[in-house]
């Protein structure tokens, strides 16, 4: 697993410094992404003062021999991890920020551990049901799914606002999504995790058509109707918007960060 640095961990002068901490904001980026990703938008929060620091997922890791038979409960176990090196606790719970597919292993870490997240934030995502997996069929003799072809990935998902360089960033940097992480389905326990302040930022889907989604229960934002607390934020571009509008991004989570539960 590679981590980008914690930022933004100092007070600034004046006003600030009397406050409490600002709260931890720990981004996640979703398929085929390491910490990477979230560059831009980092650099616009470490100049906003925030503390943010970005993970790269086990199985994400280009360097780990064994990435492929990595698994959801791996990728729990290293955001807890990240959590605990940043001095989130129950006492000074942390943002949690999760992209498109990180929603896996964020919706797991949100059903067993509610007390360490004040706030999470669904970047063109949301929450899992209990018993979802994301490709249940994902053949079992085939270790992991390599990034697609960009005309095959666009019918999937919005590539708008992406730059050639950006396309050609993400095919280079791009690392295949273990098999395990498709395979297996997300069991739920614990109703607490509806209760945790969420906020769903609608890049590639606006946000009153996903609230009617998940008012009609469709399988992919069915969870989403049984949030007690939500915010929703439309901001219209692609899938990825750490890297179509990243400024506007960041702007939001610093928003979210200063939100009290």
């Amino acid at each position: 697993m590679r981590e980008a640095r914690a930022t933004g961990g100092a007070c600034a002068p004046g006003r600030r410094s009397r406050e409490a901490p600002r709260p931890a904001i720990l981004l996640i980026p979703g398929h085929w992404l390491g910490a990477w990703a979230w560059d831009a938008v980092r650099e616009h929060l470490d100049a906003m003062g925030e503390r943010a620091v970005a993970l790269t997922l086990p199985g994400l890791d280009p360097g780990d021999p064994g990435r492929a038979a990595r698994t959801l409960e791996d990728q729990v176990a290293a955001i807890l991890d990240a959590l605990s090196r940043n001095g989130v606790s129950a006492s000074a719970p942390a943002i949690v920020v999760a992209h498109s597919g990180a929603n896996f292993p964020v919706t797991l870490l949100l059903d067993r551990h509610p007390e360490l997240v004040r706030r999470v934030v669904w970047v063109d995502s949301g929450p899992v049901s209990s018993g979802s997996a994301f490709a249940a069929g994902f053949p079992e003799e085939t270790a992991d799914l390599p990034l697609p072809a960009f005309d095959v990935l666009g019918r999937q998902a919005s590539l708008e606002g992406l730059s050639d360089e950006d396309l050609a960033r993400f095919r280079a940097r791009a690392v295949a999504e273990p098999g395990p992480v498709l395979r297996e389905p997300v069991e739920l326990t614990d109703d607490a995790h509806t209760r945790i302040p969420a906020t769903l930022v609608c890049c590639s889907i606006p946000g009153a058509r996903l609230r009617q989604l998940a008012q009609e229960g469709h399988p992919m934002f069915a969870e989403v109707a049984r949030l007690e607390q939500l915010d929703v934020i439309d901001l219209p571009t692609g899938h990825w918007p750490m890297w179509s509008r990243p400024r506007d991004l960041a702007e939001v989570l610093r928003a979210a960060a200063s939100r009290t539960r």
